[in-house]
């Protein structure tokens, strides 16, 4: 006895495909909201102060500043004197602090995945630029990798699957801002 397996072409994509495609869409969730949570919690360890990477006097809360030990104490390279000068500064506080909630929030729901995946892109290169050159390779380091990552999030869609990412590119918001999806 013979089995023949029949497959469906639906496109470039076949039926056979189909568990492929699943186990795909779903290994970008996981990382997504892996990466969310990389974000996310490095907001709630700098606002709070929980002794990971931010001690609980350096807490933004309790006054300290999310930016200056990064950037002053870890510049190096042709942009040191730029980011010195900005360590500390209220303004840069307040925006990577928003940057790390909003681009980790978003991951995590799978809204705004365009708005999140380059800002986040946009941030980990400026990260990247202060270590300049990195440590344990002269190009490349996890901030650039990270990067690359959160745009692979996006062209994969990774909001659809296990997120909202469907749901909020269908609200009247996004349909008449799609820059938003």
């Amino acid at each position: 006895m013979t089995t023949t397996h029949r497959t469906e072409h639906h496109g470039d994509v076949t039926l056979a495909d189909a568990p492929r495609d699943i186990l795909v869409r779903r290994i970008w969730a996981v990382a997504r909201i892996a990466v969310g949570w990389i974000f996310l919690w490095a907001f709630v360890d700098k606002l709070f102060g929980l002794g990971f990477a931010t001690p609980g006097q350096g807490a933004w809360l309790q006054g300290g500043s999310p930016t200056e030990g990064f950037l002053a104490h870890s510049a190096s390279g042709p942009f040191k004197d730029l980011y010195t000068s900005i360590a500390g500064a209220g303004w840069a506080d307040w925006l990577f602090m928003l940057g790390l909630l909003g681009i980790g929030a978003a991951l995590i729901l799978g809204i705004g995945m365009r708005i999140a995946t380059i800002g986040g892109a946009v941030l980990l290169v400026l990260m990247w630029t202060v270590v300049m050159p990195p440590e344990t390779n002269p190009v490349i380091d996890d901030h650039i990798i990270m990067a690359i990552l959160l745009l692979g999030l996006a062209a994969a869609r990774a909001g659809d699957t296990w997120g909202l990412g469907a749901r909020w590119k269908g609200t009247s918001l996004v349909k008449s801002m799609p820059f938003l999806r």
